[in-house]
């Protein structure tokens, strides 16, 4: 069982920053990919970032250059910085990550942080 506990999400206004954080808990060898995505009112869940456990890290166009997610390995934790918020950046925020545990490989979500930007 693996357990995705996200934190930091908040309200903000534009132009604002907020750090959301994801910490990964229980049977856990190793984590391949993290990820963010988000879904807002009426819309289906996207992609924000993801990261491979080298380091490798892609983002959708929307956030590029204003998004940076990072992520630490001793702590099966990732992060992602978000500034110059924008009031379209309005959603809930998903972890998700891909674990690879002693006897199994597999997809887990976390629970949800909101954000809100105000204009």
């Amino acid at each position: 069982q693996v357990q995705l506990v996200e934190s930091g999400g908040g309200s903000e206004r534009a132009g604002g920053s907020l750090r959301l954080s994801c910490a990964a808990s229980g049977r856990i060898l190793s984590i391949a990919t993290m990820g963010w995505y988000r879904q807002a009112p009426g819309k289906q869940r996207e992609l924000v970032s993801v990261i491979t456990r080298v380091g490798n890290t892609d983002y959708a166009d929307s956030v590029k250059g204003r998004f940076t997610i990072s992520r630490d390995n001793s702590k099966n934790t990732v992060y992602l910085q978000m500034n110059s918020l924008k009031p379209e950046d309005t959603a809930v925020y998903y972890c998700n990550a891909d674990v690879v545990s002693w006897t199994s490989r597999n997809e887990y979500w976390g629970q949800g942080t909101q954000v809100t930007v105000s204009s």
